[in-house]
């Protein structure tokens, strides 16, 4: 299997050429009906490519949530497949939002799923879960350098129910989310421009001075938009790191659709906004 440039690599260059901002497809139930879509298979598909056709050539990422597809059955995994591989084809960055997180062989299986070169669907990221400890994630640690992918590690949420886990402290007096956070910086050490391991980390946590962001990675930042956070305030929760976030708009972006040219100028709004709130940092 031959591997693509590092996932690393070719993040920083798609944020720099178009904005770092990244747009999810969240086809759940209310969204269809705003879009006055049915909940079935059809209006999935309808939202799904509308959304790839507005976004997919101009901003640097997509993010489908698989759950949203999932529920549709093998029908419904058969249109996120054709989602991932024609927003690829016109040159977005696909993280996958499916949090898987396991052992072993099972874990191993996740992985082949979504970063082995010829898998239905293959993406260029993935997000997983790792709180099985972080050593359960080695096989798809493994197969994205192999394959020049790369992770998206759940290491301080937007969610107020992730605090009981990710704030408990360890035996060492640090964090879970702290350890996460420093178990990619070691993932990360010596990659240019930026290594391929990544940490979620919500916007909506407001200082988090405390902590060492600095993972020279990225950090998918969810909660702009719907969830309450603005691209102003990515300065004062990200710090000096803020050159690696990658902002995620969802509902703020999607609730403009199924117009096209509406989606793609409230993206546009989003990409703007972020650049300027990070450009003097």
């Amino acid at each position: 299997m031959s591997a693509l440039e590092p996932f690393g690599t070719r993040l920083r260059r798609a944020m720099d050429e178009r904005g770092p901002l990244c747009v999810g497809i969240d086809p759940h139930a209310s969204l269809l009906a705003e879009w006055d879509l049915n909940d079935d298979v059809a209006g999935l598909e309808r939202f799904s490519r509308t959304v790839v056709e507005a976004m997919a050539d101009r901003v640097a990422v997509l993010k489908p949530q698989s759950a949203f597809f999932e529920r549709f059955g093998s029908r419904g995994v058969a249109v996120l497949e054709k989602s991932v591989e024609e927003a690829r084809a016109a040159g977005a960055l696909v993280v996958m939002d499916a949090k898987r997180g396991d052992i072993g062989s099972t874990m191993a299986a996740y992985a082949e799923s979504f970063l082995r070169k010829d898998s239905p669907l293959f993406s260029d990221a993935l997000t997983v879960s790792p709180y099985l400890g972080y050593g359960s994630l080695s096989p798809a640690v493994a197969l994205a350098r192999e394959s020049g992918t790369g992770l998206f590690v759940l290491a301080l949420t937007s969610n107020p129910e992730g605090g009981e886990v990710q704030h408990a402290i360890r035996a060492d007096g640090r964090n879970v989310g702290a350890t996460m956070l420093a178990h990619l910086a070691a993932e990360n050490t010596g990659e240019e421009p930026m290594g391929s391991f990544g940490a979620v980390v919500g916007a909506t946590l407001g200082d988090l001075s405390t902590y060492d962001l600095d993972i020279n990675g990225p950090l998918l930042a969810p909660g702009i938009g719907a969830q309450g956070a603005t691209p102003a305030d990515l300065p004062r929760v990200f710090g000096a790191a803020v050159r690696n976030v990658v902002p995620n708009v969802s509902r703020g972006v999607l609730r403009h659709g199924p117009d096209v040219v509406a989606l793609r100028e409230a993206a546009s709004r989003f990409a703007d906004e972020v650049r300027d709130a990070v450009s003097g940092v």
